[in-house]
């Protein structure tokens, strides 16, 4: 009976460790909810820390409570200042409460709730209060949204800064960095506060922030339609994460027309092959039809499978194809600028690779030097480098698909151009101001998931120590509100299939992404080249919200 109670104990022992060695370890990233307690008041309008009390304003109840961060347990109610409240924050040991009414700004004071002092607000649509110890920052909503500095001794306008978003809704500032809650976009921006700059984004955990704060390291969060009170990752050392994903079918094909009236001699066909990487992964394939004579790689790394056709007569037409079904994912990368180190931390081979100029990209020219010099200034930081070069080019062109690709000093003196266009630009400057730069080509699922691409797209890396790679599609980014344009920073969206990464001109691929093609004929010939993209819906991650679905710490 003994023996057969140890083997009992023993087989349990064994299924408890295999049970815990099957768990996947949780690895939180930045944005991320660590937990949740319930609000203890039903229409909160403002949340802020101070004397060790989460502080909340209910604009319904017209009070102010003061709550255990912990427990959620009240610990001291007080009146509030107006009769409709709408943020509130803790600054110079007291309770400052932004009202509808007026709009007006009340200091209080927390332990009596007395008021001796009422600031009148500067512009009617005030959604948001902060403290610093330079002022206080208000945040105003609408079509030409601003983040004003106030005097808080008169309620002067000290200086103002764009906000990230329209419907922005609540506003706190952390000591170094500004937080922006939008309650439409359910969205929180963090904002350089000496220039409106959005640096990054992470989804809200509700459906309508209308507080937030930052509280031991933590994002604090209320949200009024759920009245809960959440508690995110801020940052956790985590440098990129993927979450949700869609499987997806591609057949790409590569098309050669003869119309004659010579004879193609030779020619060849080259496809870009895709590979595994944050953004996506090769569930089947890539598969080709017919086989390629080879698949090599070019100086950039870059594999490329090559076909090669011979004697291609007048009105034939000659067809390979690409199959493969691929997982892709949303990528966040989560850069804090203060920690990007100097050119010296760039490895020598990126340097040697990514720093060069280029035909397309010219940066020995008077223009592009012109604008580094004007753009960058005495700045050395590299991330700043290329934020204000992006600001630059989106603020300088517009969007145009007229054909071709010009280099990067007639893009930028014309004013227009491709995505192509738009990159050669960015990655020009960026390399002219030393911040080693170069473009990644892709396939796109166009809005259906069943969808046809024959447009593409393509966008600029930048390599940032200790991050590695960043991606930056200036183009993408190329909209009036800096939470828009900060979408083009950091960040790629689940409808792209990479397929190719490049500095320069490649040796098969030339200075196309995707495909290529070269022939020759035996007298005059007209010939037509032709790819495209066919995709076919697979299964698609059902997960509700922003979960994640995997994630990798990388640290430096």
């Amino acid at each position: 009976m003994k023996k057969e109670r140890t083997s009992l104990l023993v087989a349990v022992f064994f299924v408890f460790l295999f049970t815990i060695c099957s768990i996947r370890p949780v690895i939180a990233a930045p944005g991320d909810l660590s937990r949740s307690m319930p609000s203890p008041l039903g229409r909160v309008h403002g949340l802020t820390y101070g004397n060790g009390l989460i502080w909340l304003a209910d604009h319904f109840e017209n009070v102010i409570v003061g709550i255990n961060p912990k427990s959620g347990k009240v610990e001291k109610r007080l009146k509030a200042p107006g009769t409709k409240s709408r943020d509130i924050t803790f600054g110079n040991r007291k309770l400052w409460v932004l009202d509808r009414e007026g709009p007006a700004i009340f200091r209080m004071d927390p332990d009596t709730g007395g008021i001796d002092l009422k600031l009148f607000s500067p512009v009617p649509r005030a959604t948001g209060l902060a403290w610093s110890k330079s002022g206080l920052w208000l945040l105003e909503s609408g079509s030409k949204p601003k983040i004003r500095k106030l005097d808080p001794s008169d309620g002067t306008t000290v200086n103002s800064i764009p906000a990230p978003s329209a419907h922005g809704n609540a506003l706190a500032f952390d000591g170094r960095y500004l937080w922006v809650g939008d309650r439409v976009e359910d969205k929180i921006f963090m904002v350089d506060p000496e220039s409106g700059t959005v640096i990054m984004i992470f989804q809200s955990p509700g459906p309508y922030c209308s507080g937030i704060d930052v509280i031991d390291g933590e994002l604090v969060v209320e949200d009024y339609q759920t009245d809960k009170i959440y508690f995110l990752v801020k940052d956790d050392g985590t440098h990129r994460a993927r979450y949700g994903h869609k499987d997806e079918k591609l057949e790409f094909v590569v098309s050669i027309r003869n119309w004659g009236p010579s004879n193609v001699k030779s020619a060849e066909l080259y496809i870009a092959v895709p590979g595994n990487l944050d953004s996506q992964k090769l569930i089947d394939g890539p598969t080709f039809s017919p086989e390629p004579a080879s698949i090599e790689k070019d100086q950039y790394g870059q594999e490329t499978a090559i076909f090669k056709v011979e004697n291609l007569a007048p009105g034939e037409q000659r067809k390979v194809t690409m199959k493969l079904k691929a997982r892709l994912y949303n990528v966040e990368y989560y850069v804090f600028p203060e920690r990007v180190l100097g050119n010296a931390a760039i490895p020598a081979n990126v340097k040697n690779m990514y720093l060069a100029d280029e035909p397309k990209y010219d940066i020995k020219d008077s223009l592009i030097q012109k604008i580094v010099k004007k753009v960058i200034g005495k700045e050395t930081n590299p991330y700043w480098k290329a934020r204000r070069l992006a600001e630059y080019v989106q603020q300088h062109m517009r969007y145009e698909l007229a054909g071709g690709w010009n280099t990067a000093p007639r893009v930028l003196a014309r004013g227009t151009g491709s995505c192509s266009e738009y990159t050669f630009a960015f990655v020009s400057l960026c390399r002219a101001a030393g911040v080693p730069a170069r473009f990644m080509g892709s396939i796109v699922v166009r809005r259906d998931d069943a969808s046809r691409d024959d447009v593409f797209h393509r966008w600029a890396e930048i390599y940032l120590p200790p991050y590695g790679w960043i991606p930056v599609d200036v183009q993408h980014g190329d909209k009036p509100l800096p939470g828009q344009q900060a979408d083009g920073f950091g960040r790629l969206p689940d409808v792209v299939l990479v397929t190719t990464r490049g500095g320069g001109g490649s040796k098969y691929l030339e200075w196309n992404y995707d495909a290529n093609a070269k022939y020759t004929c035996d007298g005059p010939c007209k010939v037509d080249i032709d790819y495209f993209g066919e995709w076919e819906p697979g299964t698609k991650d059902k997960a509700a919200g922003y979960r994640r679905l995997e994630r990798e710490n990388i640290k430096p």
